[in-house]
């Protein structure tokens, strides 16, 4: 018997393993890479909203840990995937930039936003208002991490690559049983397919799809992140990820002509330099009708849990929910109540 069944391996599914490992918990992981939002995600940890300039959700508790953790798992894989980046919000007005100084001046903002309003270097940006520098913010290579993190897992035998097949799982008082496979808990962290889990899909996330289109550019030379109506993000040898959209309407990982013409107008009116699409992404974020996690235990079955429903911060909140819903399970910690289940029982 093991400890448990994790079902997902996107940054739900990671920061809750890295739970078990460090507590010498034995565990399998089922993961069919059906769910891409994880994989096709911009990759950015930033802990404002930049659209209206106000901190993200319990975003000053979530990043240190974050911070923290991607250090050390960085440190346990011998690999590189987290830099640290600078996003600089290109400002539309002199109004929004008043806006920013008001923002900078609270007090849970004022680690986050510098005061001091940099100018635009770089010929192949339209920038007419300056832009306003986020501070503590990066970018992870999420495809890297995915990967080292699933070749550990098969290293030690712990990754089984199929889809779980919720059919041949049998519940009992103490322990599952899943194939020939017995377990104290399984935890489901599948985004948006939890939709197809019958033991969860009561809950009502909405999902919204999100499109990128990779550029290549010559002539941009740009090394930070620039937030305007789209995310503009280097990604080395002259690639850029440009995104994203959100579409509520669309519930699949195919990409669309739509999407990409929209991205395409917006990306025209920052760039004043040539590029070429060479890439097109798709995925489904598992976003919530009140926009926050859904984290805790099945109202009937006591050994089936949720780690779910971070939408587009999944970065920073996943392994500080991920730790919350640990704790929950082996000490009995309540968890956050905007982000229990049982809001919707």
């Amino acid at each position: 018997m093991v400890d448990f069944i994790v079902v997902g391996l996107g940054l739900a599914g990671t920061a809750f393993c890295e739970n078990l490992r460090k507590n010498n918990k034995t565990f399998v992981v089922f993961n069919d890479r059906t769910q891409t939002s994880s994989r096709v995600a911009g990759g950015l940890y930033n802990p404002v909203i930049l659209k209206r300039f106000t901190l993200s959700w319990r975003a000053d508790e979530q990043l240190p840990l974050a911070v923290k953790f991607y250090t050390e798992l960085e440190q346990f894989l011998n690999v590189t995937f987290d830099q640290k980046i600078s996003v600089l919000r290109k400002f539309a007005s002199i109004e929004e930039q008043n806006l920013w100084f008001e923002a900078a001046d609270k007090d849970r903002l004022r680690p986050y936003l510098d005061i001091k309003l940099i100018n635009n270097d770089n010929a192949g940006l339209k920038i007419p208002f300056q832009f306003g520098k986020v501070l503590e913010t990066g970018k992870l290579d999420t495809k890297l991490l995915f990967n080292s993190y699933a070749n550990w897992l098969e290293q030690e035998n712990k990754l089984y690559k199929e889809t779980f097949d919720y059919g041949q799982l049998q519940v009992e008082e103490d322990f599952v049983t899943y194939k020939d496979i017995k377990a104290k808990n399984v935890v489901f962290t599948e985004g948006y397919g939890m939709m197809q889990n019958p033991y969860f899909k009561y809950l009502p996330m909405q999902g919204s799809k999100g499109e990128y289109i990779i550029i290549k550019s010559k002539g941009l030379n740009e090394a930070n992140i620039i937030k305007s109506s789209i995310f503009l993000i280097p990604l080395g040898n002259d690639l850029y990820k440009v995104g994203a959209t959100y579409n509520r309407g669309q519930k699949d990982n195919r990409t669309t002509v739509e999407a990409k013409n929209e991205l395409v107008v917006k990306l025209d009116s920052l760039l004043t330099c040539n590029y070429e699409i060479v890439g097109h992404e798709a995925g489904v974020r598992p976003t919530v009708k009140d926009r926050r996690p859904l984290v805790g235990r099945h109202p009937k079955y006591n050994n089936l849990w949720l780690l779910n429903g971070f939408g587009s911060h999944g970065i920073t909140i996943a392994p500080w929910a991920a730790r919350s819903l640990y704790d929950y399970i082996e000490f009995n910690v309540s968890l956050l109540k905007e982000m229990d289940i049982t809001r919707f029982t």
